[in-house]
């Protein structure tokens, strides 16, 4: 449903009981309040998938992009903001996850006097993001371990850190103090979240309500049945438990 406009999707995911969209920028909040939708992930601050906060070249331009863009997300209502650690280009482990802190640490303060949660996806690098740093849950729990912050998050993506790492439902349970949002998708493929693929996400949502977790859960997979709200709405039955 990406070729519709927002104005006209929204009306179509309120029709089937959603109330809330991710991946919105402050230029499109407008239309967000029109439909009174919240924005469960909102974005605009990032500069690119690949250049993100493991790299000092880009800590300028994104504690300004940063700066500039949470006050505008709190403003209209909404308090999560993504963010990327970016590619690894040669960096250790180490230098990675040091990179991401000191640079965060520039704007994580502003972040909290605004109310918004800065919340870094995490992907596979195996798969969909050739060299991707943060490929595992541990980078970027560590991450959140040196920032000290409940103003940053993980945004912890069942499909990838199913490719990058499995052992899905243990991880939530350990580490849900880190995770602040959830993204689905069905393995192999990226697909429905029916029993075409391997995971049992009836079993992944009784895990993440089993932590008290009251955030959103956002459905990312890349829909094959033609009906594409048709899709959408099996998915959401799925996972309403």
């Amino acid at each position: 449903m990406g070729d519709l406009p927002l104005n006209e999707l929204l009306p179509k995911l309120a029709s089937i009981g959603l109330s809330a969209i991710d991946l919105i920028g402050p230029e499109e909040f407008h239309i967000l309040h029109k439909h009174q939708f919240d924005c469960s992930m909102c974005n605009g601050a990032e500069i690119s998938l690949t250049e993100g906060w493991s790299n000092k070249q880009f800590h300028n331009q994104l504690i300004k992009n940063y700066t500039e863009t949470i006050p505008k997300v709190a403003e209209a209502g909404f308090k999560n903001l993504i963010c990327f650690s970016g590619n690894r280009v040669g960096m250790t482990d180490e230098e990675g996850i040091q990179n991401a802190v000191d640079g965060l640490s520039q704007v994580i303060q502003f972040a909290e006097q605004h109310q918004v949660i800065l919340q870094m996806e995490l992907f596979n690098s195996k798969v969909d993001h050739p060299d991707y740093f943060c490929d595992r849950s541990s980078h970027g729990i560590e991450i959140a371990k040196r920032l000290k912050s409940e103003h940053f998050k993980l945004l912890y993506d069942i499909y990838h850190m199913q490719i990058s790492e499995g052992d899905i439902i243990r991880t939530i349970q350990n580490n849900h103090q880190y995770f602040g949002h959830y993204h689905t998708a069905g393995v192999p493929g990226r697909h429905e979240i029916d029993t075409s693929q391997e995971l049992n996400y009836t079993a992944i949502m009784q895990a993440i309500l089993g932590t008290g977790f009251a955030g959103y859960v956002a459905q990312e997979f890349i829909p094959t049945d033609e009906n594409k709200l048709d899709a959408l709405e099996k998915a959401i039955r799925i996972c309403d438990i």
